[in-house]
């Protein structure tokens, strides 16, 4: 059955292709939305770039018909642009003191009581969908880039038996497996050997357990041009993946350079509002990769503040990605279950020839508003390119830090 769907602003920020997501039913959008689009488009952050694209995207579709009357979209639905004026009769009277939003559910329910078919609020914003709820609206996330980290692979299996160099092996491209004679790596179907092992260093450092040798073996692989690690706080993401950016560009000379960024996430603002330099910017941001990075120079012996002169590594801003072409560079997303699938597609669509990417985080540590363990862009991109030659995903569940540290990821 066709039904209506009300989009939220937010459905529209996370994805702004979403009005292209609901087939053949009806996408209404109330004018509440369009004002918020235009209130949000004038930030310099990801958010703002999504605004102006959602707007961009309905000023084309404007020039083919009447918004007010609705437009037939591509997969066979369409989409309107709602006004009401009286909105206020719909529900109580409190609901209208401080939000802009809650007029979204005064739409909804003028929607539902004038049309004869099912009509439901799409938003990613849980507490707006617990009122409509108490209003007697149907309300359901936007589910169509959510993923299921429970479902997530793991990456690697362990096996009861031996298995030869060269064997077929039934499970998917780039995964590991334990078997009773050593550690092995499965491509094209055909199980290879793995050319390191628990004894080996890599800039200062070895594998403490099976896991982090799995991820070592991807991050080290040149066939390998996606690596994503899905971990607790304390599994050695960052750690292991700096390790091997460093072994690959130093001393292989595989990579020219090698680039560090993380979604400036916490603080609620871009880096543009900090005072000082970029870098005097970004410092407080990227102290928990300098942290890491100072254990393996001081592993190594070798100086960590010579090397940064030398401007072999770039700490950048998520930001500052966007528009690149970027070949023959190592880059490493931190903390990316704070991104959205929409901007994990821009990143990945950065990478040039020769370039290696790799995505790392805890999606039990989100801090962006209206992402969850499942609708993050790490889970989604790891759930979507798992079994491609390209893409090779390990799940670290192993703390190293320390036992307190995996006390506390584990029981708190």
């Amino acid at each position: 059955m066709v039904k209506n769907f009300v989009l939220d602003t937010n459905v529209l920020i996370h994805d702004p292709h979403a009005i292209y997501s609901f087939e053949d039913n009806n996408i209404v959008l109330p004018l509440p939305v369009l004002e918020e689009l235009d209130k949000l488009k004038r930030r310099s952050d990801s958010v703002g770039r999504s605004a102006r694209e959602v707007i961009r995207e309905l000023d084309k579709l404007r020039t083919m018909g009447d918004l007010s009357k609705g437009i037939k979209l591509s997969s066979g639905g369409s989409i309107s642009v709602m006004t009401i004026t009286d909105g206020r009769r719909e529900a109580p009277e409190f609901l209208f003191e401080k939000y802009l939003d809650n007029w979204i559910l005064a739409y909804v329910l003028r929607l539902g009581r004038t049309s004869s078919i099912p009509t439901i609020l799409v938003s990613k914003d849980i507490s707006l969908r617990v009122k409509a709820s108490a209003l007697g609206i149907l309300a359901q996330d936007y589910l169509t880039d959510r993923s299921d980290l429970a479902s997530l692979p793991t990456g690697y299996r362990e096996l009861n038996q031996q298995i030869e160099e060269g064997q077929t092996v039934d499970t998917r491209e780039n995964e590991y497996i334990k078997a009773v004679n050593g550690y092995f790596k499965v491509k094209n179907k055909s199980a290879k050997r793995l050319s390191i092992d628990q004894s080996t260093v890599v800039w200062g450092i070895s594998p403490l357990n099976e896991q982090q040798l799995f991820a070592m073996d991807a991050l080290l692989d040149d066939e390998v041009n996606l690596v994503t690690l899905v971990g607790i706080a304390g599994t050695g993401k960052t750690l292991i993946t700096l390790a091997c950016a460093l072994e690959k560009t130093l001393k292989e000379k595989k990579y020219k350079k090698i680039i560090v960024t993380r979604a400036l996430i916490p603080m609620g603002k871009d880096v543009g509002y900090l005072p000082g330099s970029l870098e005097e910017k970004l410092e407080p941001w990227m102290q928990p990769v300098m942290d890491n990075l100072e254990f393996l120079f001081d592993c190594v012996q070798m100086s960590l503040k010579e090397f940064l002169k030398r401007e072999i590594m770039e700490l950048s801003a998520l930001s500052f990605i966007r528009g690149r072409s970027i070949p023959d560079q190592y880059i490493i997303v931190d903390e990316a279950q704070n991104l959205t699938p929409h901007e994990v597609k821009t990143i990945l669509t950065r990478a040039g020839k020769d370039t290696k990417i790799v995505l790392l985080g805890d999606p039990y540590q989100i801090d962006t508003p209206y992402l969850d363990k499942d609708s993050n862009g790490l889970v989604y991109a790891a759930s979507k390119l798992i079994g491609d030659p390209l893409v090779a995903h390990i799940t670290l569940t192993k703390g190293e830090r320390s036992k307190l540290a995996t006390l506390a990821a584990e029981r708190l």
